[in-house]
């Protein structure tokens, strides 16, 4: 009986197999869960991308912004940097977060491209990445008035997801905070 029970063994395991397979193609790829929302944005202290000045928390705190993580390595990170850009002629604030990055690159990128952003922050080494989990860039929090993090959206911002997710939710906080 049990050299029986070895010969299905295979078709148990297929089976098993199957439905863990069948199970991740009903999961959204680009909804990456993260353990940081509703916990304040982490303390940092780290240079601008001019490396003239030490930014920290403090200096990103105090109004509903958004914190863009990007990269000039980063194929998609040029795909949405026009959209960042037309949200910050709207004056939606908007902190850059260099990662992983070469400075003088990421200067250029800004010079060539134009900058949304009101601060730049160099993260070389990528320790507020890690901090904030980052699993690679673009990615966009949006961060309430006092520095909370209610939002992580992982890939490219454009008008679809700024119209159908970021802006409610970023004019709900600003209603909050009575701005």
């Amino acid at each position: 009986m049990v050299s029986r029970l070895k010969l299905f063994a295979p078709l148990i395991l297929f089976a098993v197999m199957a439905l863990f397979l069948f199970r991740g193609l009903g999961l959204d790829p680009n909804e990456m869960p993260s353990a940081l929302i509703d916990q304040p944005l982490p303390a940092f202290r780290l240079p601008d991308l001019a490396e003239t000045t030490i930014l920290t928390r403090s200096d990103v705190v105090g109004q509903v912004s958004l914190l863009n993580v990007w990269a000039t390595w980063c194929v998609a990170c040029r795909v949405e940097h026009p959209y960042l850009l037309d949200l910050a002629e709207r004056g939606v604030p908007i902190f850059g977060l260099n990662y992983k990055d070469d400075g003088s690159d990421a200067r250029k990128w800004l010079l060539d491209l134009g900058n949304p952003y009101r601060l730049d922050i160099a993260d070389r080494e990528g320790t507020l990445g890690l901090d904030l989990g980052v699993y690679g860039a673009p990615e966009t929090y949006l961060l309430d008035a006092a520095g909370v993090i209610r939002y992580r959206h992982v890939g490219i911002v454009d008008q679809q997801v700024w119209e159908s997710i970021l802006q409610p939710l970023y004019l709900s906080l600003q209603s909050e905070a009575g701005l």
